[in-house]
């Protein structure tokens, strides 16, 4: 586990703006900075990024976070990663307390060791980009199969050239290990233990379009090479490197998150062609899987990013098959929040083709009208069973109880027993007492939480909050309690922590005399500006995640972007209506009280002529609402 210190340490070294600037346009708008939001489609910016308090908030769709939150929801980092992203940009070593000193030696090598060939594979790709702006062949094939120079450039496509060494002209040495190691360059002869003068070397990519691979950072990890004419492997895949492991990797992932998150949808294909051809037909929410099975890694990454999956295999048998695969790979992450369908267009179609001959609004009704999960399970399990025999329908039974144990525990997996009860015309209590005296594997492990540093309570699985909150707000008919006056104050002092030294001493005192849960939280507020000053509510929120002495109301309640668009005046309006209450609730013991000495004649007044002063200002601030 990294601690604590280590996270506020590193916050307070990363630029929020800075960050979020790499892949979202910002302009300066006051003290903070604006742009349209990454997270969804908008025309009109409502993207804030403030580097007082070092997190950015979009008022259109209620995304919100510091930059470690910023890298798990845009690119789909999980935590681990995007602390590890961060520490190399800041010149900062993650801290692992576990490993020993050899370890660390070797985990600081093999990241220096991956940093190089992702270089060298960056360094190749820009290579063939140029080499395709030179090439009117490989440039006519592509216009051919319907792609702009845009979404060339968008996938960095490129071409590499006939020739047995073409890749010799771009690095200074061709017999650098890294290379072959890279997978860019085959060596003839090194297995066999040949000398290095007898062996050969040559380009892995000749007369090839080429399709870089990216990562969900996208960095270049390897390469998928097209054939122009005729010739065999009609693609080619760069092989298993220390980058590169095709299990894991979603072809056009990197090029997706925007589009998966305006299409609500991930659209799992089968072809680099096919995720190209899809992004210039309007549908840029689809990624390919690198010649292998789908697997439980590429579900697992898919869901970093949307919570609907549509698989979109051939309709022959071995577009069952990997549809089959596919089932298998979903099952563990199919909770009942989630969608996961499978699209079967007909066998002489696949999506590229499907859409130029029937159009995009027939390809989205298909992906509609796509077969769920649920129904994908009982198909699968009934194949090669008569369900009109006992023995068919028991052998359903007995293909299912893997498919079904595999499931999370939840409403699908209750209704679906129901069905597969029905199905092979058992009784539900009878399936269940036979499935629980025999042996049944274990499940595998659910991979929906990473480790973010987070409280459970913070996500639903794989939903992040922000859109949980979203979604709140939308609903129709919902109500949004107002924040008290209290909740306010609390709220955006621990935004703006700098805000405290600009109060006067009864408004601390005020402060600190609110009940549980805004007193204590006031006061660690106070201790924390007396032994660190102002620190940013990025910073701020791993010191109160690492703090048990706070009481949990009270850390709940902390909460500094919970009004990101508040200014200092909102404060003043805040206080002001608690010295309002106060004052109402003194007059009040006054006037019960009998009120006959000079002394209390003069405090009553005076209590009175500043309740007046106070309306007076209070109607002035609020000319400008208050933040809600």
């Amino acid at each position: 586990m990294i601690p604590h210190g280590f996270i506020q340490d590193l916050l307070s070294r990363t630029d929020v703006v800075e960050v979020v600037g790499r892949h979202v346009e910002l302009k300066k708008a006051g003290i903070n900075f604006k742009g349209l939001c990454p997270f969804h489609g908008e025309k009109t910016p409502s993207f804030i990024v403030s580097p007082s308090r070092q997190t950015y908030h979009c008022f259109g769709c209620g995304a919100h976070g510091d930059a470690l939150r910023f890298l798990t929801e845009h690119h789909g980092l999980s935590f681990i990663e995007a602390v590890k992203d961060l520490a190399q940009s800041a010149g900062m070593v993650v801290p692992e307390d576990d490993a020993s000193p050899a370890e660390r030696a070797m985990a600081a090598q093999q990241r220096e060791r991956e940093s190089s060939l992702s270089e060298v594979l960056s360094r190749a790709c820009d290579h063939y980009r140029r080499q395709l702006k030179g090439s009117p062949r490989a440039i006519d094939y592509l216009k051919r199969r319907g792609l702009t120079g845009e979404i060339a450039l968008r996938y960095g496509l490129g071409y590499a050239p006939e020739g047995w060494r073409g890749l010799a002209s771009v690095f200074p040495r061709y017999d650098d290990p890294l290379l072959a190691e890279s997978g860019l360059v085959i060596v003839q002869g090194a297995d066999e233990g040949r000398p290095e003068a007898e062996q050969k070397r040559y380009d892995r990519f000749r007369d090839r379009i080429m399709f870089p691979i990216r990562n969900v950072k996208g960095d270049v990890i390897g390469f998928g090479g097209r054939v122009l004419d005729q010739g065999e492997p009609k693609y080619l895949n760069s092989p298993e490197t220390p980058v590169f492991h095709k299990g894991r990797e979603l072809y056009g992932l990197f090029e997706a998150r925007t589009g998966l998150r305006q299409k609500g949808y991930a659209l799992v294909t089968e072809g680099y062609m096919d995720v190209v051809a899809l992004a210039q037909l309007g549908f840029p929410n689809a990624v390919a899987t690198l010649g292998t099975a789908c697997t439980d890694d590429h579900v697992s990454k898919l869901l970093r990013f949307t919570e609907q999956v549509v698989f979109s295999f051939d309709g022959d048998a071995a577009g069952r098959r990997a549809a089959g695969r596919a089932l298998e790979a979903a099952l563990p992450y199919a909770s009942d929040t989630r969608s996961f369908r499978f699209l079967f267009l007909p066998p002489e179609h696949d999506p590229d083709s499907y859409i130029r001959a029937h159009g995009a609004e027939a390809f989205e009704a298909q992906v509609r009208s796509a077969v769920p999960l649920s129904r994908q399970l009982l198909e699968h399990a009934a194949i090669d069973c008569d369900l009109a025999t006992a023995e068919g329908r028991a052998r359903m039974l007995a293909q299912a109880r893997p498919l079904w144990n595999a499931l999370p525990e939840g409403s699908l997996r209750l209704q679906l027993l129901s069905e597969l009860a029905r199905a092979g015309g058992v009784p539900v209590p009878e399936l269940t007492g036979l499935w629980q005296s025999q042996s049944t594997r274990e499940r595998p492990p659910r991979r929906d939480d990473e480790g973010d540093g987070r409280s459970p309570s913070d996500d639903a699985p794989g939903r992040p909050r922000w859109r949980r909150e979203a979604a709140a707000r939308a609903a129709p008919g919902r109500r949004v309690a107002p924040r008290s006056p209290e909740d306010r104050a609390v709220q955006m002092l621990f935004g703006e922590p700098a805000w405290w030294d600009r109060l006067d001493p009864p408004e601390h005192h005020l402060l600190h005399e609110l009940p549980a849960p805004h007193g204590p939280a006031i006061a660690w507020l106070e201790r924390d500006l007396a032994e660190h000053g102002p620190r940013p509510w990025a910073v701020l929120r791993q010191a109160l995640a690492a703090d048990d002495s706070l009481p949990a109301d009270s850390r709940s309640l902390a909460d500094g972007d919970a009004l990101p668009d508040a200014c200092f005046e909102d404060l003043a309006a805040a206080l002001g209506l608690l010295r309002l209450r106060e004052l109402d609730a003194a007059l009040d013991r006054l006037a019960a009280s009998d009120i006959s000495s000079p002394e209390q004649i003069a405090r009553y007044r005076a209590l009175s002529e500043e309740r007046r002063v106070l309306r007076e200002r209070q109607r002035e601030l609020s000319q400008r609402a208050p933040a809600e």
